[in-house]
């Protein structure tokens, strides 16, 4: 095997313009024989969940970096040799997340361009990406705990015992410990020395905790203050969090959620109308339908007629769907409808849409939908399946909530908020019944919605819910 028939695999840029990816998960290791279109590694960018085909065939040299790890487009990732030998020794092979010992080769550049050929988006520029280099070196935590002792008591405590020199050395074959970022600055800011602290994450990352766990011990017992009882009635439970505060880095989905919701929120002017209808005929629908043929094995459920009944309000009323063009100052209305539909996942909230949805029978479109939520709740939601969407349908009402102002999902005009569905007291053919009852709400940006027409889409939605018959007059 010779350097030069080493390619190295690059950090593509899987969306639009992205600038970053955190590997999630390896399904390779080094000495594995790949081939060309082999998924070798899962990645989470700020839009969705990624997996990445390698394409080369060869044998992979090695991982330059480990799980959990945010790695800039552009940085090679994973190391192949092309040239049919075989990896390097056990022995020899540096360890997932370390660097090779020597330089690689250099991706060829595609004819004609001046960027690296990558495998999905936009590519990214020819130059470089690089790592910040560290400051200086990491302060001990013996340091760390003479500062708190000294805010503490007003002195400096008696200097401890010195701890064997085996404790504090680095852990052999370790030249950096495993810490994702927000650790690494947590630990800067206290001063602890990473290669002291034993990790508890998963394969052998540094947590946050670890952190916390190595001031506590670097304090010796004898010198703390003595601080008077606090009275039982106000000590805290013994499970109680002690640290008081949990920190969570915002990144990925979540990053690009708050990002997108500030940005909706004070860009667009939202206005948010209600209305309160009775849904018994329809759930007697959603029953019936479970039991049509033409519906076998696809999921029926209120939420499929409550999309219908959304696209044939916005067939009767096109211009709700419709989008602001600020740099040309005009409004876009969209002759084709991609519902988005609002998903809960653990990365994030993110909008999946159907395309062309005001397309399809009613079977087709419980079938889509059935596909989205299926694919967001695996994680496995395309950054292509969440662009170009028109409307959104958000369901609060599965967390028991009966309302809300909903938030437009940026570059759309409209958005529906469907609350929880259940028995109330309503007045039905001059009797008052228990029937069930929902509230519906819906947000519409108002320089290109008013009014009039917000309600009257709001109106047609809710009169289609409570007589659902006229999903056929009014087709």
């Amino acid at each position: 095997m010779t350097e030069a028939s080493v390619r190295e695999f690059k950090m593509p840029d899987v969306g639009e313009g992205l600038t970053e990816a955190e590997i999630l998960k390896w399904y390779v290791q080094p000495g594995d024989t790949v081939t060309d279109g082999q998924v070798v590694c899962e990645v989470e960018t700020a839009k969705a969940a990624v997996e990445l085909p390698i394409p080369y065939d060869g044998v992979v040299r090695d991982l330059h970096f480990p799980e959990g790890t945010t790695v800039d487009v552009g940085t090679a990732i994973i190391a192949v040799d092309v040239g049919g030998g075989s990896a390097a020794p056990a022995a020899e092979r540096p360890a997932a997340g370390q660097p090779a010992a020597a330089a690689p080769a250099e991706e060829p550049k595609a004819a004609g361009s001046g960027r690296q050929p990558v495998l999905v988006g936009y590519g990214v520029a020819t130059s470089s990406t690089r790592r910040r280099p560290r400051k200086g070196p990491e302060v001990p935590v013996q340091q760390a705990s003479t500062a708190i002792q000294t805010e503490l008591n007003g002195h400096a405590p008696a200097a401890p015992a010195a701890p064997p020199a085996a404790a504090l050395a680095a852990p052999a074959g370790t030249e950096r410990p495993l810490a994702k970022p927000p650790v690494r600055k947590l630990a800067k800011d206290l001063g602890v020395d990473l290669t002291t602290v034993v990790p508890t994450g998963p394969d052998g990352i540094i947590t946050r905790e670890d952190v916390h766990a190595a001031v506590a011990a670097a304090v010796p017992a004898a010198t703390e203050p003595q601080v008077a009882p606090v009275p039982a009635a106000v000590q805290a439970p013994a499970s109680y969090d002690t640290t008081r505060e949990t920190r969570i880095p915002v990144k990925g989905v979540r990053k690009a959620t708050a990002a997108a919701m500030v940005g909706s929120a004070f860009t667009a002017p939202h206005v948010t109308e209600f209305v309160t209808v009775d849904v018994t005929r329809t759930m007697k629908l959603v029953e019936e339908l479970k039991a049509d043929k033409e519906f076998t094995g696809l999921r029926v459920n209120p939420l499929l007629l409550i999309a219908k009944a959304l696209l044939v309000a916005i067939r009767r009323n096109p211009d709700v769907n419709a989008s602001w063009d600020e740099a040309a100052q005009e409004i876009v209305v969209k002759h084709y409808v991609n519902l988005g539909i609002a998903a809960a996942t653990p990365r994030g909230l993110i909008v999946p849409n159907i395309k062309d949805a005001h397309a399809k029978t009613l079977p087709q479109l419980a079938e889509s939908l059935g596909e989205l939520v299926a694919t967001a709740r695996d994680g496995k939601t395309s950054p292509a399946a969440m662009q170009g969407g028109t409307v959104t349908i958000t369901n609060v009402g599965v967390f028991g909530v009966d309302t809300g102002t909903p938030i437009l999902n940026p570059g759309e005009s409209a958005i529906l908020a469907v609350g929880a569905i259940k028995p109330q007291p309503w007045v039905h053919k001059g009797k008052v019944k228990p029937r069930q009852v929902t509230t519906l709400a819906l947000s519409f940006d108002h320089r290109l919605v008013d009014g009039e027409l917000g309600s009257k889409v709001l109106a047609d939605v809710a009169a289609i819910l409570e007589q659902p018959k006229r999903l056929i007059t009014w087709a």
